[in-house]
């Protein structure tokens, strides 16, 4: 297992407060894709008083374009996130953002997503190499019961196909503006062959219309949450996708509030995925 080699305290990207929570930007080396990998790491402005307490953990997903470091630096996570749990609407947790950046200055080139490519299995990587060396560094709770998965855009079509492959792993689910339904509508898919594939393979809608029986079963063991501008240009895929859930039984909270495909939908999205997935940790005995 990769062991965490540099962690270093991001900058504050939030309004001035007495106190908070922090943010880190780590680094370890993985054996499957043969480099070096970061993710960034918000911890709850107590995680520190406690050797005790341990906490459940959201993995969030950051749209093309991004890196591990842009929900901290476009997405106000902090400030989100000290606001959901001081307010009560959220239960303090560990919120990991993995790293899927692309090879070039705009970071959309090679190897850009979370999904795995000749040559790059990213998937293989978040499985057995950073999903267990977050659950032996920090103090999380490792169970299905307390583990959520969420992401926007490229990051939404990635944590619904991950948890699709993986029910026994996360509790709930979550997408904003996700490439749910229709993938080929990826803007960037156009520029590279491989990412487009990728996405068009994982399509979410898919492995819901072609589920087996067991698989629909694993399925409705997650809570899923979907939240999609009406002026998205993704907004027909999530629709699609919903409907798909719905005619196999699947329960699954949809939301489409006025707006585009950006920031400003998705930060004001996340205080309310925060609070979906804490339903979840308050009560694990539901999973």
């Amino acid at each position: 297992m990769p062991r965490i080699i540099s962690r270093k305290q991001l900058p504050g990207f939030k309004a001035k407060e007495p106190r908070g929570g922090s943010a880190w930007r780590c680094e370890i080396d993985s054996d499957i894709l043969k480099t070096r990998k970061s993710f960034s790491i918000y911890l709850p402005e107590d995680y520190d008083e406690s050797d005790d307490k341990r906490y459940p953990v959201m993995y969030l997903f950051h749209p093309a374009g991004g890196t591990d470091e842009t929900w901290f630096r476009n997405g106000l996570l902090e400030q989100i996130a000290d606001d959901a749990f001081r307010s009560g609407m959220a239960l303090p947790m560990l919120i990991v953002v993995p790293d899927a950046s692309g090879e070039d200055e705009h970071h959309i080139g090679r190897h850009l997503g979370y999904f795995s490519v000749d040559g790059w299995d990213y998937e293989k990587y978040f499985i057995d190499e950073l999903l267990p060396t977050i659950d032996q560094s920090f103090k999380t709770i490792p169970d299905k019961a307390h583990r959520a998965i969420a992401g926007v855009s490229m990051g939404g079509e990635a944590a619904v196909a991950y948890a699709q492959q993986n029910p026994s792993l996360f509790s709930a689910v979550c997408s904003i503006s996700g490439i749910v339904g229709r993938p080929e509508q990826s803007r960037m898919a156009e520029t590279d062959r491989a990412y487009a594939d990728s996405l068009i393979r994982n399509n979410p809608t898919n492995f819901v219309n072609n589920a087996t029986p067991d698989q629909i079963e694993a399925l409705k063991t997650l809570r899923w949450y979907a939240d999609c501008g009406d002026s998205d240009y993704f907004y027909q895929g999530n629709i699609d996708f919903f409907m798909s859930m719905k005619s196999k039984g699947i329960a699954m909270d949809f939301r489409m509030r006025s707006g585009v495909h950006g920031f400003y939908y998705w930060i004001t999205g996340m205080p309310q995925v925060l609070s979906f997935v804490s339903l979840n940790f308050a009560n694990p005995q539901s999973v």
